[in-house]
């Protein structure tokens, strides 16, 4: 047989003659130099997809091989069109990023649908040699611009937040404008994922594309810790114009209104501010999709051993592609929710805190200033903090959350039109 049938490992009973004969054409015809190149991913995208869209199985596996990682719709020769959704992981030094890979490649459905791109800053060696040690399962990038950042001499404790946001800014700009990826998930390199945490993603990229007034969807519940979420509840998604970070969705049109604005410092509160958010909501679940264990890192640890230990991760597989999730799009979500919130019995603080709440629920708490609203939450224990007037999870200035089995809603007044961006 010919050196190119073997390098395909094929099948002579599986691939046809017209497959293996584009390969040996793709052999004879291209040089050596272009065929090197072509298998460490420098292909241009115009010869990535001069074949179209069909893929053979001999083609599959030298693509495999290869490490290429193609950015069309595909998967079946004759199948539906399957959207690629990379997962660009965002590490530094944790060498327990082994902990956040190794969870991703046990649930992730698809190499070709998901292929997972590692960015790294801050050369460190041995972080480099674990992200190494995955071979073509993964993608390593190395940001390349390792200096340090001239701030102002008040923000130089703050130099790790400006490197990070550099990071992103560079990171992102690879999976879109390098890459030509038309969406992609964030996920940090202390995070760990749920098994259902590409099915989340699957399902929800339609909604993300389709809905104006979505502009990201998050693995993440702020408020998401074990006793404050429904366990029986596992499919139940909210829309929140909080924004929510820690595993999130991203599309190519939003990065390309972000980008040339990006901040140097601080991106996650400055993607919060309304300049940024205009008035644009992101989906959130009920129970966590990821799970953060670095309690080390610039942040100090700050919220960690109060509330994100805590933090519920999902662990029963919903089949979210199967499910209607129309519920979800704008008109006819808030109409439903603010119905079932302002339906709801007006209960005070003290009947809450010592679990006296009679019936089914839900039950709603109100809170009329900024003060009331701190108060409020810092004693029931969900997080109290607000950005840009905005509470964490909160939908049109209501937080729900389960106190001892029941469902209460941390709501503002009826008729409630906008936040105040003072409260923060």
């Amino acid at each position: 047989m010919p050196y190119w049938y073997f390098f395909c490992g094929a099948d002579p009973h599986r691939v046809s003659r017209a497959s293996l004969a584009e390969i040996r054409e793709k052999w004879l015809k291209a040089p050596l130099m272009t065929w090197w190149l072509t298998c460490y991913g420098w292909q241009t995208r115009s010869r990535q997809s001069s074949k179209g869209r069909k893929i053979s199985c001999c083609r599959s596996r030298i693509i495999s091989r290869c490490g290429i990682h193609r950015t069309e719709t595909n998967l079946k020769a004759d199948g539906p069109r399957q959207p690629v959704i990379p997962i660009l992981v965002i590490a530094c030094n944790r060498v327990t990023v082994r902990r956040c890979l190794d969870k991703l490649l046990q649930h992730r459905p698809s190499a070709e649908l998901h292929p997972i791109i590692v960015s790294q800053d801050c050369g460190h060696a041995e972080t480099a040699e674990v992200i190494r040690s995955y071979g073509n399962q993964v993608t390593h990038l190395k940001q390349p611009d390792l200096s340090d950042i001239a701030v102002r001499p008040q923000h130089k404790k703050f130099q790790g937040y400006y490197k990070i946001s550099r990071h992103y800014r560079w990171a992102l700009n690879q999976v879109f404008k390098t890459l030509s990826h038309t969406s992609v998930v964030i996920v940090e390199d202390d995070l760990e994922v749920a098994p259902d945490f590409f099915e989340y993603f699957r399902a929800l990229l339609p909604l993300l594309k389709s809905d104006t007034n979505l502009w990201c969807v998050s693995a993440w519940n702020d408020n998401g810790r074990d006793g404050y979420v429904d366990p029986g509840q596992t499919n139940l998604l909210y829309r929140t114009d909080f924004f929510p970070g820690l595993g999130w969705m991203l599309l190519k049109d939003v990065w390309e209104e972000l980008e040339p604005k990006w901040p140097a410092a601080f991106w996650d509160d400055w993607m919060r501010q309304p300049e940024q958010r205009r008035d644009r909501a992101c989906i959130r679940p009920e129970i966590s999709r990821t799970l953060t264990f670095g309690r080390q890192g610039v942040s100090l640890g700050q919220f960690y051993d109060k509330y994100l230990r805590y933090i519920k991760l999902n662990t029963k597989f919903v089949p979210f592609t199967k499910l209607d999730l129309s519920y979800l799009k704008e008109e006819t979500y808030r109409k439903l929710f603010e119905k079932e919130v302002y339906s709801a019995p007006v209960v005070t603080y003290e009947v809450v805190k010592q679990g006296q709440l009679k019936g089914p629920g839900p039950f709603r708490l109100q809170y009329s200033t900024k003060d009331s609203f701190k108060v409020l939450a810092k004693n029931l224990g969900i997080m109290d903090d607000l950005k840009s007037g905005v509470p964490r999870t909160g939908y049109r200035g209501v937080v729900s959350f389960i106190s001892r089995g029941q469902r209460v809603y941390l709501a503002p007044p009826p008729g409630w039109t906008q936040y105040d961006t003072s409260w923060s």
